[in-house]
């Protein structure tokens, strides 16, 4: 497989194509079960070939703490050999991964997922388990505020930090997996909460809304509560809180994320990647936004440094999700809502000065009312460039509807500097504009999801048919100067 490494914002292979990478999560969440404790996954069963003939070349390979490390100091060698399998198999098939160390309201004991019993310190808080949905930890859950703070401190268990416990345990998988061809990089902590602090965000957010509600003259009450009332699509009510709107009910919060992101957060992904150089010099770090500013609150991280040193081979991997994220209303979501989260992360990406990759985005839902929202989505990545990987993966989800939306054309490796590209799924088109300075013994590889009519470039072009007659890589051999490449359907 081709290395890929970070060059300025950009992707490149080792022939110095610009990559643009598509695919999705696949990620087992339980705890360690000594009567299963191999991954969730089984390596022979996924199906990879249909994975790629759908044109996907990239997973976010998620475990949990608790899996990996169930007791200190002692890890679970069968979750890290079908780790290995794993790798292996996307080798084969020429698929990336990159390693998530999954977490969700802290761990299994504040019933979630993540850490283990043993490294969730609460003190003298009890987990209260959930009434309606999964985050209400996230919202006044003293127990998982404490788990994480600790945490975040570093405190110590058996005179060890447990910070230096999840280092440790990172450099054990990594020493596992460092010489694996698919290993794309290492995304050390699932949408980090800042603890305490994130009660007091969710609390100014409530206060947010109300003030925003009664003061902002966007929004019409009256309009909200008849719909909210008397329609069939209640849902579309919060419709009178577009992203503007959405983004001004959290602005009281900026500064505590921003504190939590250089004070807490950022100075332990630098650990983290330290611990990591220590190991490998292969491999991508990933830096995710914390979870409040998956809502749009300005994430304030700052590069990744190794010993002091900022690292060269670094990636901003954001999250962002509508309101309706997880409800049978995701048909409802709101374009401006998102729209305006994703790009709050495009100014951080610039920020940064890094590539970007969406870790997770999307959801699902009965019909295909939601079916435009998430080409918008799709669209939005389009225009900045973004490779991405969706939320999620599951048994069959290839024999679903749904398939049909994410299933598209897009560039995966291109003999230049890509301008744009854009798939109007309206009027069945697909242009990529680039510049390519120098010649390539390498082609421009285009993925398409069936056969074109037409396709004009200046250049010669070869069809390969990927198994399963589900999809296509189109090869381009072009010149150097400004290239066009358009295909119709």
């Amino acid at each position: 497989m081709d290395q890929i490494k970070v060059s300025g914002m950009r992707f490149l292979d080792e022939h110095g194509r610009e990559r643009i990478l598509c695919g999705m999560n696949v990620v087992d969440k339980k705890d360690f079960d000594e009567k299963n404790p191999g991954y969730g996954y089984n390596a022979d069963k996924f199906p990879f070939e249909e994975f790629r003939a759908r044109g996907f070349d990239v997973i976010r390979l998620g475990f949990t703490w608790g899996a990996m490390e169930p007791q200190p100091n002692h890890y679970n060698q069968k979750l890290i050999d079908d780790l290995c399998e794993f790798l292996d198999k996307c080798e084969e098939y020429g698929i990336y991964a990159y390693l998530d160390c999954h977490q969700d309201v802290y761990g299994p004991y504040c019933y979630g997922d993540g850490a283990p019993r043993w490294a969730t310190l609460t003190d003298k808080y009890t987990p209260r388990k959930q009434i309606a949905v999964w985050a209400e930890p996230y919202f006044y859950g003293n127990a998982c505020f404490r788990a994480f703070d600790n945490f975040w401190d570093n405190v110590q268990y058996n005179r060890k930090g447990l910070q230096d416990y999840y280092a440790d345990m990172w450099k054990n998988l990594v020493n596992a997996v460092k010489d694996k061809p698919a290993l794309l990089g290492f995304d050390f902590f699932n949408e980090p909460h800042p603890g305490k602090d994130g009660g007091k965000i969710f609390r100014k957010i409530v206060t947010g809304v109300a003030k925003t509600a009664i003061t902002d003259k966007r929004v019409n009450l009256l309009e909200m509560a008849k719909i909210g009332l008397f329609s069939d699509e209640k849902p579309k009510a919060l419709d009178q809180f577009p992203g503007e709107v959405f983004k001004k009910m959290s602005e009281s919060c900026n500064g505590i994320v921003e504190n939590f992101d250089k004070n807490r957060y950022s100075p332990f992904l630098s650990k983290m990647a330290t611990a990591v150089r220590e190991v490998t010099d292969n491999g991508i770090m990933f830096m995710e936004n914390n979870y409040y500013s998956n809502m749009g609150i300005p994430c304030c991280n700052e590069p990744v440094k190794v010993n002091g040193e900022r690292e060269s081979q670094q990636v901003f991997a954001p999250h962002a999700y509508d309101l309706m994220v997880d409800t049978p209303a995701y048909k409802y979501a709101n374009n401006s809502r998102v729209g305006m989260i994703f790009d709050e992360h495009r100014k951080t990406q610039l920020r940064l000065g890094v590539p970007c990759l969406v870790g997770e985005w999307g959801s699902c839902a009965e019909g295909d009312g939601w079916y435009p929202h998430i080409r918008f989505l799709q669209d939005k990545f389009d225009s900045y460039k973004w490779s991405n990987t969706y939320w999620c993966y599951f048994d069959d989800i290839f024999k679903q509807d749904f398939m049909k939306v994410f299933t598209r054309p897009h560039p995966k490796a291109v003999t230049g500097e890509i301008i744009s590209y854009k798939y109007d799924h309206d009027d069945g088109e697909f242009k990529l504009k680039y510049n390519q300075t120098e010649k390539f013994k390498v082609p421009t590889v285009v993925y398409v999801d069936r056969k074109p009519k037409e396709i004009k470039c200046d250049g010669k072009y070869k069809i390969i048919e990927l198994p399963g007659n589900i999809g296509y890589d189109i090869e381009f051999k072009t010149g150097i100067g400004e290239q066009e490449i358009e295909i119709e359907f």
